[in-house]
């Protein structure tokens, strides 16, 4: 049983799911939409989320915390100055997750992450 279990394991090792998150992070920063698969859609939302509820204060500290997370410096300016001003009123919710079809080399159900 999985009961109150905090991520998922994506079957990665952990140096290779933190990568994986950060790339699937700075592709969403600067695309505003991407597609994955679902699962990996839904533990992107939740990374996501906490940095942009960071970038929301928009001070130097929340600049840091962010680059630590993210490691771009382009992505991070982004992030600061342009996507999370627009959540700032807003408490949480700032991705869509919509899925769309199943992929045809392995099934796997794919969906589209969007910042809303």
């Amino acid at each position: 049983m999985r009961h109150r279990h905090g991520y998922r394991k994506l079957g990665r090792t952990s140096a290779h799911r933190k990568a994986l998150l950060q790339n699937l992070s700075i592709s969403l920063i600067e695309h505003g939409k991407i597609e994955t698969t679902a699962v990996k859609a839904k533990e992107l939302r939740s990374y996501v989320e906490k940095l942009i509820t960071v970038a929301g204060k928009g001070d130097s500290n929340a600049h840091r915390a962010v680059f630590a997370s993210l490691q771009n410096k382009e992505a991070t300016k982004k992030l600061v100055n342009e996507v999370a001003p627009k959540y700032v009123e807003r408490a949480g919710g700032y991705t869509r997750i919509v899925r769309t079809r199943i992929r045809r080399g392995d099934a796997t159900p794919m969906a589209f992450i969007e910042l809303v």
